[in-house]
């Protein structure tokens, strides 16, 4: 049991002192943006598929408990 929080814990990784990183950002293709877009739609779905299951689970558990 102890490996499964082994593997849930976060480490800080340390940026070294003497060295800079230097990133230049590029516009996103439209097939990129597209991408994303999609990506972030599906998720959504899936997320209030998920919010809608959890909520009927939980008022079926409540109707089924005893008065």
């Amino acid at each position: 049991m102890l490996h499964i929080f082994k593997s849930t814990i976060m480490e800080l990784k340390k940026e070294p002192l003497d060295i800079d990183f230097v990133v230049e950002p590029k516009p996103l293709t439209k097939k990129e943006k597209l991408a994303i877009s999609e990506f972030i739609k599906t998720d959504k779905a899936k997320r209030a598929l998920k919010e809608k299951h959890a909520a009927k689970a939980k008022s079926e558990k409540r109707q089924n408990e005893p008065a």
